[in-house]
């Protein structure tokens, strides 16, 4: 049983490759520091898997705290990067937090990976590496151009990194560019769970119709896409999950042709956010509180993956349509409300 060390392992993409790496025979351990996570997920890991996640509570950005869970599992066969800070629009307003945080942490866990000779290694890299691009779909041959945000350029500069690194040093490499994850586990043990305001468009619409914003913002209804919305790319967080398993199996069975391989995760299809927000209506029966509002700095006008790439070579065979993202993001919604409610009737202080 090779052991995988997830980084980001509470977080939302990073606990559903969690579950799908322990579904798929792996033993898996997870470094996060919950700066931007919680605890929470744990539990629903454990739920779905009957195992208990050994997380270490480390900062990626202090080499010996990173070092210390390497000295500890000689035996990591495999590496899943996923901490990062990921949203735009506050990579807009906070650029040195994120070049800080995205760069530093990638370079530590990258010294640990060649110290102990881990040779392989997923990267979770983004769209927003495109750019705006002048064609879509997009393939991995498609140029990158300049990033929109500086989370998007902190992706470009993590794959120039590991670039530079498999080339140097001879380790296996893959990228995984992949768009818009949505949705939850569909035992609604585990799903996206935002600290504050979410960034994501999916969490906004089930918290809006919860009740815990009263109105969700669209950001721009004039842009050139068939209703004036933002065009994306909305693919399953599992689907997004199975991929990343798929990618560490492909390297350990030394199907890889070149050290540095990069596979696009989208659904393959475009949908705008008021197509998106009419799916969720459709699927919940509520009616969304929403106004249009001005654009927002950073947002791409229109992206989506051509997969035929991830799907011919990883045997990648996606699950879910957009119906099932929603149906899935808001069972997750209505479990975590469930919960709120049954931890304020245990600890009435919480009231």
């Amino acid at each position: 049983m090779s052991k995988i060390l997830v980084t980001g392992g509470c977080g939302y993409i990073g606990s559903h490759t969690v579950v799908d790496l322990i579904e798929n025979g792996f033993d898996v351990i997870s470094i996060d520091d919950n700066s931007r996570s919680t605890t929470y997920l744990l539990n629903g890991i454990e739920k779905i898997t009957g195992k208990k996640l050994k997380n270490y509570k480390v900062d990626l950005k202090n080499f010996d705290e990173t070092l210390a869970v390497f000295q500890e599992n000689p035996d990591i066969a495999g590496v899943i990067h996923f901490a990062a800070y990921k949203a735009v629009g506050e990579s807009v307003e906070m650029p040195l937090d994120y070049f800080e945080n995205n760069l530093f942490s990638l370079i530590n866990l990258l010294k640990c990976v060649k110290e102990f000779k881990v040779n392989n290694f997923v990267f979770s890299s983004s769209c927003t590496v495109y750019g705006s691009p002048d064609v879509i779909p997009v393939t991995e041959q498609t140029p990158t151009k300049k990033a929109e945000s500086p989370y998007g350029a902190t992706k470009q500069m993590g794959e120039e990194i590991i670039s530079e690194f498999a080339r140097a040093y001879g380790f296996n490499t893959v990228l995984l560019r992949y768009f818009n994850p949505v949705g939850a586990h569909p035992t609604a043990f585990i799903g996206e769970l935002p600290l504050g305001k979410p960034q994501n468009l999916v969490p906004a619409i089930t918290q809006t119709a919860i009740g815990k914003i009263p109105q969700m913002m669209v950001y721009g209804d004039d842009y050139d896409t068939r209703d004036g919305s933002c065009l994306r790319d909305y693919i399953h967080v599992c689907d997004i999950a199975h991929a990343h398993t798929l990618a560490v199996q492909y390297m350990i069975d030394k199907k890889n042709t070149t050290n540095r391989e990069v596979f696009n995760l989208g659904s393959g299809n475009g949908v705008t956010v008021l197509e998106a927000i009419k799916a969720f209506e459709a699927v919940s029966g509520e009616k969304l509180n929403y106004k249009i509002g001005p654009r927002r700095p950073g947002d791409v006008v229109a992206i989506y993956a051509n997969n035929s790439y991830a799907v011919q070579t990883l045997n990648w065979e996606l699950k879910y349509d957009i119906n099932e993202m929603m149906r899935t993001a808001w069972a997750w919604e209505q479990k975590v409300k469930q919960d709120e409610e049954l931890m304020k009737k245990q600890n009435p202080v919480l009231n």
